[in-house]
């Protein structure tokens, strides 16, 4: 599923004054291709994410997804791309604490209308897949940081995306559990996976195929 944006704008008015967070943004992404998007806080690439994730649109430019043109696109289309094409993994891991880890993963595919039995084995399929199948029945209060983001992880892939997109996975993480986030996230590009990071980790950064730098809402070096 290729990814092509060209000239994306991105402006905030914060009272009288414009925020240019993405200023004329180019860039391609082939299919099975794991690029790191790097940068310093305040540099735009969240905001590159969310458009990139269909949760935002640009002000002004294109980005072509898989052949369609996503500013184009209404809600109920946008929600039907983020749901079935694209995993999203943030920093804050985002799990419901009064769930299991298996209850979390299965999550999305319960709003998709999956089957239960379906969706049990797709969320422990996922859960194996990033080593914790032994931790499907413990809530994020008994697991370390490390394995919530490897439950989000899970989450991500559970529904089978050609995409994840990972803002900031390693970010509250220490050293050894962020290496065990970019070996898993290696291990999936390495099963066809496309995999967009965004991190403003050198180490991590370094780690993708292609490293893209983004500093004051525009491409730096690509």
């Amino acid at each position: 599923m290729p990814i092509k944006a060209e000239n994306l704008c991105r402006y905030f008015r914060v009272g009288g004054t414009l925020v240019r967070a993405l200023d004329g943004v180019s860039l391609d992404i082939q299919d099975g291709e794991y690029v790191t998007i790097c940068g310093a806080s305040g540099s735009g690439k969240s905001t590159l994410m969310n458009i990139l994730g269909c949760l935002d649109t640009p002000t002004s430019g294109s980005y072509i997804l898989d052949g369609e043109n996503v500013p184009d696109l209404d809600d109920d289309k946008l929600s039907r791309i983020r749901g079935s094409k694209i995993g999203f993994v943030f920093q804050s891991f985002n799990l419901i604490p009064a769930l299991t880890a298996e209850e979390n993963v299965e999550l999305p595919l319960m709003y998709r209308g999956i089957p239960r039995k379906q969706r049990r084995e797709a969320a422990r399929e996922a859960l194996e897949q990033v080593g914790l199948l032994n931790r499907a029945n413990h809530r994020p209060c008994e697991m370390s940081g490390g394995q919530q983001q490897r439950t989000a992880i899970a989450r991500a892939i559970a529904a089978r995306p050609s995409i994840i997109l990972a803002d900031e996975p390693c970010g509250n993480l220490d050293s050894r559990s962020g290496r065990v986030i970019c070996e898993i996230l290696e291990a999936l590009h390495l099963c066809g996976k496309t995999i967009v990071m965004i991190t403003h980790d050198e180490n991590a950064a370094k780690r993708a195929e292609r490293l893209i730098r983004i500093a004051d809402g525009k491409i730096a070096k690509a």
